[in-house]
């Protein structure tokens, strides 16, 4: 009987709802951002140059809405209200895309939208972290678990993506999408709670007025943009470098992608399980030592099954730095999961703006192994930012 009662505290439902909404929002997500260049090219009828201005718009529009929104959810208002309304207008955004076919209209109101819906994610993390923190709850495992469910849905969402708009249409891919939001918005309505904003401490506040002020942010935050930048250069190059420079078959990237994705899951939950015991800080220098090892091994080991074996050193860079970063920024700014979340999505974005910028001009000058060379030092300057930030005793 003690068991039972035992095993019925841990199985809290508010737990597994945040679970169902990351791993749904993150489906919807997968299925639009796969398949969205084919779209512009195929349907939308545009060169190259519009398709790729079209994901530079999106990304500094994404960027921008992403901090000004995270700025007011931690001063006011209820997050859960505010990823109700950011998941809704992900829903007008998906049937913006499976009606219209005009440019113009996309790359302004659709990039809008897609900016406001891209805010939903980071909020249900800050969320699930306020949550997590009143119920005195284990942060790490349950925010690893939570993330592992966004690789899951990065497993599932782009094989989908594919066979619904090659066999039925994008118009049925993008209502799938849609129809994915608008059920997501009831979970998060009826099961999500609402969390009680915390009086900040004399401190917090000071921190709370400018995160930049604090160097320990600032360090973080260029460290990760690099980490980003490393891991954007490589799956936007790794396809081409397999296919022209090694000579594989172009659907090997496709296995090496879907074998990191489903590598990252019982790594992200292994790191979330030894945080406590090893230190966030650790284990994300940890992670960077394997960054090192996999660019390098790209560029020394060119066989099939070697590019395949290094996609467990791949899996160990993203896998951690997704989870425990994004945990890292949240302890360095106490009082401020909404913003800390939304800044580390920042520095994915902006790594993968800078990227795209440095993928195409170093290939294109040097070839592609430039870039894993390009990639290996960055990953080195990323290990010197962070092995500079503090550890946090963790909660």
């Amino acid at each position: 009987m003690k068991s039972l009662l035992t095993r019925q505290r841990r199985i809290n439902p508010v737990y597994l709802s945040f679970m169902a909404v990351s791993f749904m929002t993150g489906v919807a997500g997968a299925l639009q951002a796969p398949t969205l260049s084919l779209f512009l090219t195929r349907e939308v009828q545009v060169s190259p140059f519009w398709v790729g201005l079209f994901f530079t718009i999106n990304a500094i529009a994404g960027i921008v809405v992403s901090l000004l929104m995270a700025k007011r959810s931690d001063n006011q208002g209820d997050r859960r209200n505010l990823i109700l309304f950011c998941c809704l207008m992900a829903t007008l955004n998906a049937l913006l895309f499976a009606f219209n076919r005009h440019y113009l209209t996309l790359v302004t109101l659709g990039v809008f939208l897609s900016a406001l819906a891209s805010v939903s994610i980071p909020q249900v993390f800050a969320l699930a972290r306020e949550y997590a923190d009143q119920s005195a709850r284990e942060v790490v495992m349950f925010s690893s678990v939570m993330r592992a469910q966004l690789s899951l849905a990065w497993v599932i969402g782009p094989p989908l993506s594919f066979a619904l708009a090659l066999n039925y249409g994008f118009v049925t891919l993008f209502c799938v999408a849609a129809g994915i939001f608008l059920l997501s918005m009831l979970l998060i309505w009826r099961t999500l709670p609402s969390v009680p904003r915390v009086v900040a401490s004399p401190e917090e506040v000071l921190t709370q007025l400018s995160p930049w002020k604090d160097s320990q942010v600032r360090l973080l935050f260029i460290a990760s943009v690099t980490m980003w930048a490393c891991n954007t250069m490589y799956i936007i190059d790794m396809p081409l470098y397999i296919s022209t420079t090694l000579g594989l078959p172009e659907k090997l990237a496709g296995l090496l992608m879907g074998t990191a994705a489903g590598l990252e899951i019982p790594i992200m939950l292994l790191a979330g399980h030894y945080a406590r015991r090893t230190g966030k800080r650790n284990l994300m220098l940890l992670a960077l030592v394997a960054a090192m090892v996999f660019y390098l091994g790209l560029v020394m080991f060119q066989s099939r099954t070697a590019l395949m074996v290094l996609q467990l050193f791949n899996a160990a860079f993203v896998g951690i730095i997704a989870g425990i970063g994004m945990l890292w920024f949240q302890d360095l700014m106490p009082g401020r999961a909404g913003a800390a979340t939304t800044l580390f999505t920042t520095s994915i974005s902006t790594g993968m703006i800078i990227a795209g910028i440095i993928q195409g001009t170093m290939s294109e000058r040097f070839g592609h192994e430039s870039v894993y060379w390009l990639a290996l030092g960055l990953a080195v300057l990323a290990l010197g930012l962070a092995s500079r930030v503090r550890d946090v005793v963790d909660r």
